[in-house]
Formats: C-alpha cells, sequence, structure tokens
C-alpha cells in the first residue's frame, strides 16, 4: 500500500467520528495543501455513510451487487451476500446483542459469552471493509497494548481471535461508565474526590508505562468511572493509538503514521506530540495530558478550547500549542461569566472566591509544571505527579511548590542590574556601620525564640499527660467490655494523641467495631494496630492481620488489601514456620491474585503441605484442618481444581474434635468453586447450600469478640468472602438441604 493510500486511510480513521462541523474544520487544516487527498477522504466517509445504512437494513428485493457497484468498494462487494449482522450475531462462543459504540475501525457491542463461564463482555469487531494492513496493524497494536497490561485501573483484555471470514477482534471486561469529568459533575464531587479518582488514573497510566506503553490519547472519554460494590473505580480504556516505547514492539505489522499528521486529540495533546519532531514522544507526553485532565476537573475547561485550535489550522493549532502559555487554573476562572463560575463552583461544593483560593496555591503549581512545554520540567513519571497530588491531599510539601524568594530576586538582579550594583554600595556601607547593633539583635531575637520554645516544650508535655489519662480510662473500660464509653473517649483526642493508645486499646475497640459491622472505625483501629506487631516483630498468627484484610474486604477497599497482603509477604514470606506460613497464603488469596503473586506463595505453600504429611489424624490436632482449607484455596486460585477438591474433602475428613464449623463453612464455599469450574454443577450447587446454611444458621445470633463456642467472627467473616464469591458465580438457585 502507498503512502498516499495510508495517509487517506488515517485521516479517515481520525475524521470519522467527529461531528460535521468539527470534521469540516479538521479537514481544512489537515488537507489545506492537498485537494487530492480531501476529496479522497471525503468520498470514503460519504462511502461508509452508504455502508453503513445498507448493512443496518433488511430491505427484501435490494440489489446488493448494484449498490456495491454505486458506493465503488470492491471490500463492499464481497461482503454483500448476507447482512453484516446477520452472519456476525454469533462468534464463537460470544452472542453479540447490542451495538455500544463506533470508531473509525471497528464496533464495539454488547456480547454475552456463553462458555466457560456466562458473563456479559465488550466485544471489538474489525469494521468491513477496514481490515486492510493499515487498520489491521493498528488494531493488532491495540490488542497486544491490553494483553501486557493487568491493572485494577486498565479496562481488562479477555480473549482475542478472529471471524471465521479473518476479521480480527477481541473481548474486554464490560466498563459500564460515565467519562470521568461528566461523572465527577453529575455527583458533585468535592476537589478531594475528584483528585483521589485522578490518583488512581495515574496509577493506571503509570503501569501502562511500565509495560512500555503510551497511550497518546488520555483525555476524559477514555477514562470511565464505573461502581464496583458501590466504589467508583476510574477505568482507562481506548488504546487504538498506543505506542510502544522503544524496545518494545507491539505487532509484527507496520503501523504507519504520515509525516506531519496528528494523533491523538488537539486539546489534549502535548507540545512535542502536536509538533511531530525528531524527538519523537515519551511517556511524559501522557503527563502532559493528564495535567490536561486534572485542569477540566478542576475548573471544567480545558487549556486551551478545541474550537479555537481546530479553527487555527494545522500550523497554527502547532504554533499554538508549542509556544503559548496556558492560563493558570484561577485566571481559567477570572474569564468565566459569573453564572459559568458559579455553576462551576457549586458543582466542587465550594464557594467561588474559596475555588480560585485553592487553585493559586499548591494544586495550581502542580497543574503548571504537569503542563511545562520543555517535557524535562514535567513531571517525569504519571506516578510522579500522582504522588504531588496525594502529597497535597495530606498537607504535604509537593515538588511543584512555585519558584523561591531567592530565585525570583535573582530574576530581578539580573534585569536591574546596573541599579542594585549602586544598592550593593550603599548596602556595605550601612552594614559596616549598623554590623555591632544588628549582631545584638539578632542576639536577643535567639533568646525570646529559646523562651517560646521552652514554653512549648512544656504545654507537649502537659498535653500528652492528659492524654496518657484519657488513654488509661479507655484501657480500663474496654476490661470492663464498656466498648462505646472507650470508644468515645479515644475519639475525643487530637490525632496525633491518637497512636499513644497501643495495642491494649486498638485491639479490643477494632474487634468491638467489627462486629458491629462499622467496617470504616475498625479500619481506624487495625491500621495503628498492625504497625505496633510489625514493630514488636509479631507474626501473622496473632490474627490481627486476618482480622485486618477482612475488615478491609467487608469495606470494599481492595487497593489498601492489597498493600496489606504485599507487606504480609515482603515481612513474612521466607518463614519455615507452618503456621505462619498457612495464614500468609490465607490472608492473600481472599481475591484471585496474579501468575507473580502467586509464584511468591509456592514456597510457602510447600511450607504447609509438608506439615500435614504424612496424614495426622489425631484428636485434637486443630492446625490440620486449617491448613487443608488453606491449601485448598491455594490450587483453586492455581487453577488446580480437582486438587483443591482432594484438599477440601482431606480437611472434612478430619476428627469432629478438631474440625471448627467455621474451617467447614470455609472450606464448603471452595469446594463449590472447584466443583463448579469442573463442570461439575450439582455438587457444587450442594456445596455451595451448605455453607450458605451454615453462615445464615450463624446469622441468627449477634456476634461477640471473644470465643463463645461458635468459632471467631473474623473467620465467619472470612468464610461470608469466599461463600460471596461463590454464589456469584454459581448463578443458578441452589437447592434445599437438610
Amino acid at each position: 500500500m502507498d503512502e498516499a493510500t495510508n495517509l487517506a486511510e488515517e485521516t479517515f480513521c481520525a475524521a470519522l467520528p467527529m461531528a460535521p462541523e468539527e470534521r469540516r474544520a479538521y479537514l481544512d487544516q489537515t488537507c489545506a495543501d492537498n485537494p487530492t487527498l480531501r476529496a479522497k477522504v471525503e468520498r470514503m466517509l460519504s462511502r461508509h455513510a452508504k455502508a453503513d445504512t445498507f448493512f443496518q437494513s433488511s430491505r427484501p428485493g435490494i440489489d446488493v451487487v448494484q449498490l456495491a457497484e454505486e458506493l465503488g468498494s470492491e471490500t463492499l462487494k464481497d461482503a454483500t451476500l448476507v447482512s453484516d449482522d446477520e452472519v456476525e450475531r454469533q462468534i464463537g462462543p460470544y452472542k453479540l446483542t447490542e451495538r455500544l459504540g463506533e470508531g473509525g475501525c471497528a464496533v464495539v457491542y454488547l456480547a454475552e459469552q456463553e462458555k466457560p463461564v456466562r458473563r456479559q463482555v465488550a466485544f471489538k469487531l474489525i469494521k468491513l471493509g477496514m481490515d486492510t494492513k493499515s487498520f489491521i496493524a493498528r488494531f493488532n497494536a491495540e490488542r497486544q497494548a491490553l494483553a501486557m497490561m493487568d491493572h485494577p485501573n486498565i479496562a481488562r483484555m479477555l480473549d482475542a481471535g478472529a471471524t471465521e471470514k479473518g476479521r480480527p477482534y477481541f473481548v474486554m471486561e464490560l466498563v459500564r461508565g460515565t467519562k470521568i469529568t461528566a461523572f465527577c459533575d453529575a455527583n458533585n464531587y468535592d476537589l478531594r474526590q475528584r483528585l483521589e479518582l485522578f490518583i488512581n488514573v495515574c496509577h493506571g497510566i503509570q503501569h501502562a508505562h511500565q509495560k512500555g506503553i503510551i497511550h497518546r490519547d488520555v483525555k476524559p472519554s477514555n477514562v470511565l468511572v464505573t461502581l464496583i460494590d458501590g466504589v467508583p473505580v476510574p477505568k482507562v480504556i481506548d488504546f487504538g493509538i498506543a505506542k510502544a516505547i522503544s524496545g518494545e514492539q507491539l505487532t509484527d505489522l507496520t503501523v504507519f503514521t504520515a509525516h506531519e499528521h496528528f494523533v491523538g486529540t488537539p486539546a489534549y495533546m502535548s507540545p512535542e506530540q502536536a509538533e511531530m519532531s525528531s524527538l519523537g514522544i515519551d511517556t511524559r507526553s501522557d503527563v502532559y495530558s493528564l495535567g490536561v485532565l486534572l485542569y477540566e476537573l478542576l475548573t471544567g475547561k480545558t487549556p486551551f478550547d478545541q474550537k479555537e485550535l481546530l479553527h487555527a489550522g494545522l500550523e497554527g493549532m502547532r504554533r499554538k500549542l508549542r509556544d503559548e502559555e496556558p492560563l493558570r487554573p484561577s485566571a481559567r476562572l477570572d474569564g468565566l461569566q459569573p453564572e459559568e463560575l458559579t455553576q462551576t463552583a457549586a458543582r466542587r461544593r465550594v464557594e467561588p472566591g474559596r475555588l480560585k483560593l485553592v487553585l493559586r496555591g499548591d494544586l495550581g503549581w502542580i497543574v503548571m509544571k504537569a503542563l511545562e512545554k520543555d517535557r524535562s520540567r514535567r513531571y517525569q513519571t504519571a506516578i510522579g505527579l500522582g504522588i504531588d497530588v496525594q502529597h497535597y491531599l495530606n498537607h504535604e510539601p509537593v515538588v511543584a511548590r512555585p519558584p523561591s524568594r531567592l530565585y525570583r530576586f535573582q530574576k530581578l538582579v539580573r534585569r536591574n542590574r546596573a541599579v542594585f550594583i549602586s544598592i550593593a554600595a550603599v548596602s556595605l556601607a550601612l552594614i559596616a556601620g549598623f554590623g555591632t547593633s544588628t549582631w545584638l539583635f539578632f542576639k536577643e531575637r535567639e533568646a525570646r525564640r529559646e523562651a517560646q520554645k521552652g514554653r512549648e516544650n512544656e504545654a507537649l508535655l502537659r498535653r500528652q499527660a492528659e492524654a496518657q489519662a484519657v488513654i488509661a480510662k479507655a484501657s480500663s473500660l474496654t476490661d470492663k467490655y464498656q466498648y462505646a464509653e472507650a470508644d468515645k473517649l479515644v475519639g475525643s483526642l487530637p490525632s496525633s494523641d491518637t497512636a499513644m493508645a497501643g495495642a491494649a486499646v486498638f485491639r479490643p475497640l477494632g474487634d468491638w467495631a467489627a462486629v458491629q459491622g462499622n467496617w470504616r472505625r475498625a479500619t481506624e483501629f487495625y491500621s495503628n494496630l498492625v504497625p505496633l506487631d510489625l514493630f514488636k516483630n509479631l507474626d501473622p498468627t496473632t490474627t490481627d492481620y486476618t482480622k485486618y484484610v477482612v475488615v478491609l474486604m467487608e469495606m470494599g477497599d481492595r487497593p489498601a488489601y492489597e498493600t496489606l497482603r504485599d507487606d504480609f509477604i515482603r515481612q513474612f514470606g521466607k518463614t519455615t514456620d507452618p503456621n505462619v506460613a498457612e495464614r500468609i497464603i490465607k490472608n492473600s488469596l481472599l481475591i484471585p491474585p496474579n501468575a507473580s503473586r502467586l509464584a511468591t506463595l509456592a514456597p510457602l505453600a510447600e511450607v504447609a503441605a509438608k506439615s500435614v504429611y504424612p496424614p495426622k489424624a489425631a484428636s485434637g490436632n486443630w492446625p490440620l484442618p486449617w491448613r487443608n482449607m488453606t491449601l485448598a484455596l491455594m490450587e483453586y486460585r492455581r487453577g488446580n481444581y480437582a486438587e483443591a477438591v482432594n484438599w477440601g474433602n482431606r480437611c472434612l475428613s478430619a476428627k469432629p474434635d478438631s474440625l471448627d464449623v467455621t474451617c467447614v463453612t470455609t472450606v464448603r464455599a471452595i469446594l463449590a468453586m472447584a466443583h463448579y469450574q469442573l463442570g461439575q454443577a450439582d455438587q457444587a450447587r450442594l456445596e455451595l447450600a451448605k455453607s450458605r446454611e451454615l453462615i445464615e444458621e450463624r446469622s441468627k445470633t449477634a456476634f461477640v469478640i471473644y470465643q463463645d463456642g461458635h468459632g471467631m467472627w473474623f473467620d465467619w467473616f472470612f468464610g461470608r468472602i469466599l461463600e460471596r464469591e461463590a454464589a456469584a458465580m454459581i448463578t443458578t438457585p441452589a437447592p434445599t438441604t437438610k
């Protein structure tokens, strides 16, 4: 395929999703010096519109060959024997049910996957007539980019292949979400909530960069926010124009980008991406786009208006992006009409004056550092930008702080060199005359500071003594089971003094909050307790770790759970104690881990397995059933379902006096999922029903923070989490058991 044809295809793909007015402006500036290119692209757009009408209709008696000749497309002639929808309705295990959207080269459908599991997915299929070398290369590049990534803030690819006619496709997780700016505005998110979402987007983009992928089109419509268990989670989508960093390869085919041809969205495009210079682009181009996204989340506007950029023409657009400094976020607000400013501030739940004030501070400097024209002055990584935003939320110093007074003074001196030489001469004379009096002044000021410091230390010691008295009273109340009163006392302490409470207060109050279902309060206590355990070098058998992971999962804070899990493994991953190994494995597998995490846990599984060979059936040997249950969970997460069933049955075969009912509840949930994966649906439903029956029976009475003959509360919640996972997998009603 020659260069002219490639350029026409690239321009067609870029123009197709645009609105008519925006498309005309785009073609005006892209094809200004090439009328032949414009005529060819307009013919392709006209044919595409007619082809869409044809494929979406089923009019009887239509002469498809004649229509193909009218459209002038050889590809259409080959494809017009039957309707596109009729041919492609069932592709392998996927049944296409609804068109969700389309771009220049591909269509995205809602599809039902029928096997090996039933679920809804997003199915992206290259269009008929678009299966040229250039489009297939870009499509395969997107597939490869998605296949390389596994991150909660990036839409995952689940499958890929080609139809019987050779049209490539890939299958993604279905993200039912709203673009991030619209989601924040619709829910009136305040600045903190918007920034917390943005930090997660930075984590997703950083993961792509670590995999060697530059997105090149970070913008609100490519960042969707979906709700997972009621928690908003941003998902980065559409790696259709992603670029591999030097040394990586996304496809064996060549992805062609014509010289001086834009790839991306102008309003979110970095200067170097618009310039298409010999230096090329790197991950810092995505950092610039993240800066534009942050700017829009804060002000409701982009630094440069999209319509103005398009109307400026190709060279005008490049010059604007390259040379013009964007307005600071606070100055952008100054240009809004009063009604628009009031509405923008209301959507962020802040007064207009307060919003301007906030954006003049550190937050404004963070945005402007991300938007630096010189990429060496930007944040060098996406995670660096996210960390600085987190520093702002934590009221910590930020990297993007304003220039120092010394820096501004040096600039002033350089602009007024002659004046400052004269001032310096006079100043030297004054300094010589008043040197002694100045020295005495500073000595007196130092004495005043020392006196003030002494008063402050005295006040600190007094406050700490008062806090110790409150903590001692709270500890006494927990000894008397008066947890509500103790919690109220601890809550009255300043946050800086809370850490003084110690394990004697944190542990019982954390347990009490958890059995009340107050997960957030329980998390506050355990987040203070676990670092104390680490400081004392206590191993995971203290059960504080199990309580903490259970509480985090019940609260739906998956990122915090994953961080805690990784801390466990770093601290105790080389243990040879089977009790410690069993607890680490169990606590690390409440959610499906990736292959790397499973490999890290494999040596611990060997330690636990060796401790149960040969099988020990001695009465009262209570750790063995728990280890068998944990090994069943490990084999299930590995995908060894038959081996998981084997370990689960060994657990249930233990003597009754060594088998805890919470262990039985948990292992039956694991058996239910393993049997289901083996295709044994009836046995799976039976095991699930038994697990659910035990949980429902236990739920009839209130949980307590101590052993009451019915198992510990956190072991019940652990089993309940896995039972919910099994129930979500086994969708048909379970049989009634007695």
